[in-house]
C-alpha cells in the first residue's frame, strides 16, 4: 500500500481518545451489566469532579513553568474553613464560601511571593507552604473532623441534578471554559505560556515574567479553594483528602499534555481525569482491589512525563537539524 493510501490515524494527536475507547470496549465487554449503566456514568462524572478541579489548579502554574504542590492542602483547608465557619461561627453559606475562597487566594499569593520575590524554587516553596497550610488546618480544628452543616442549601450546592448529572460536574465545565478562555484567548494566558516555554526569552521580549508567575499561583489557589468548597458540599468535611488527590491531579495534567497539542492544556487535563477514572473504574469492577487507583495514577504520571520529555527531545533535535541545514545553505549562498 502506498503512503498516500495508508489511513492516517493521527495517533500522536488522538492517542487519549483511542485509549479511552479501548477502556470502554474492553471493560464494557467484560462487565457490561456494571459498566454500561447510567449509574456508572453519573458516578464517574461526579466522583472525579474534585480531581478535575485540582488538575486545573495545578495546570496553570505548570503552564508558567512552575509547580504548586500546596494545591491539595489548599483545597483541604478551604473545605474545613467553609464548614467550620458555618457550624462553629454561625456564618451564612455565602460568607463562609467567600472566606474559603479568600484563603485560597492568600495561599496562592504567598506561593507567588516566595517564588517571585525570594527566588525560591517553586517545588521547594510550595512543598513548604503545603506543610504550613496543614499546620493551619490543625490549628483551626485540631484532629477533630468538623460536623457537616445542617443546611439543605449547602448540600444542594452540588447535589442538585441536571440531566442526571450532579451540579458539581456543571461547575467543572464552567471553570474549565473560563480557564481555557484565559489561557487560549487572553493576553495573560499567552504570556503565561511564553514564560513556561522560555522565561528568559519572554523577559527579553518584554513579558513581565514575575507578574505572570505570581498570577498563575493566585489562580491555582483560587481554583483549589473552589474545589474545596464543592468537595465539602458533596462529601462533607475531611482532614486528609487533599493530599490523596494531588497525585491524580498532576497525572492528569501531564497526561493531558501528551494527549492534546503537546503542551499543558485545559481540555487535555479534563479528558485525562476521566480517561484515568474510566480505567480505574473498569479495573475495580473486574478485581475490586482498592489499591488500583494509586498504582494506575503513579504509573501514568511516570509514563506521561517520560513521554513528554522524549517528545521535547525529539522536537529539539529536529529544530537543531533544521537550523543546521539553514546555516549550511546560508554559507553556500555566501560562497
Amino acid at each position: 500500500m502506498s503512503q498516500r493510501q495508508r489511513p492516517n490515524l493521527q495517533l500522536d494527536r488522538f492517542a487519549g481518545l483511542y485509549l479511552w475507547l479501548t477502556f470502554i470496549i474492553v471493560f464494557g465487554a467484560w462487565k457490561p451489566d456494571l459498566f454500561f449503566t447510567t449509574a456508572t456514568l453519573h458516578s464517574v462524572a461526579s466522583s472525579n469532579a474534585a480531581t478535575a478541579l485540582l488538575g486545573l489548579a495545578v495546570l496553570i502554574p505548570l503552564c508558567a513553568g512552575a509547580y504548586d504542590l500546596s494545591a491539595g492542602a489548599t483545597m483541604n483547608l478551604s473545605t474545613v474553613v467553609a464548614v467550620w465557619l458555618q457550624t462553629e461561627r454561625g456564618l451564612s453559606i455565602g460568607s463562609a464560601i467567600l472566606c474559603a475562597l479568600l484563603v485560597g487566594i492568600v495561599i496562592g499569593s504567598l506561593n507567588g511571593l516566595i517564588v517571585v520575590k525570594f527566588k525560591v524554587n517553586s517545588f521547594i516553596a510550595t512543598l513548604g507552604v503545603s506543610s504550613v497550610v496543614l499546620a493551619m488546618q490543625s490549628m483551626i480544628v485540631g484532629a477533630t473532623q468538623p460536623v457537616p452543616p445542617e443546611s439543605s442549601a449547602w448540600a444542594q450546592l452540588t447535589t442538585t441534578t441536571i440531566f442526571g448529572f450532579q451540579m458539581i460536574v456543571v461547575y467543572v465545565l464552567v471553570i474549565a471554559v473560563l480557564a481555557w478562555w484565559l489561557l487560549a484567548r487572553m493576553t495573560a494566558g499567552r504570556y503565561i505560556y511564553a514564560v513556561g516555554g522560555n522565561a528568559e526569552a519572554a523577559r527579553l521580549a518584554g513579558v513581565p515574567v514575575g507578574r505572570h508567575v505570581f498570577l498563575s499561583f493566585v489562580l491555582s489557589g483560587l481554583i483549589a479553594a473552589i474545589g474545596g468548597v464543592l468537595y465539602g458540599s458533596l462529601y462533607g468535611p475531611s482532614l486528609t483528602y487533599g493530599s490523596a488527590l494531588l497525585l491524580p491531579a498532576f497525572a492528569a495534567a501531564f497526561l493531558g499534555s501528551v494527549l492534546l497539542r503537546g503542551k499543558f492544556n485545559v481540555w487535555g487535563t479534563v479528558a485525562a481525569v476521566y480517561i484515568l477514572a474510566t480505567g480505574i473504574q473498569g479495573l475495580q469492577f473486574v478485581t475490586s482491589a482498592q489499591w488500583l487507583g494509586d498504582l494506575f495514577n503513579g504509573v501514568v504520571l511516570v509514563v506521561a512525563v517520560a513521554f513528554a520529555m522524549w517528545r521535547q527531545s525529539v522536537a529539539g533535535k529536529a529544530r537543531a537539524r533544521v537550523k543546521a541545514e539553514e546555516t549550511q545553505m546560508a554559507s553556500a549562498d555566501a560562497s
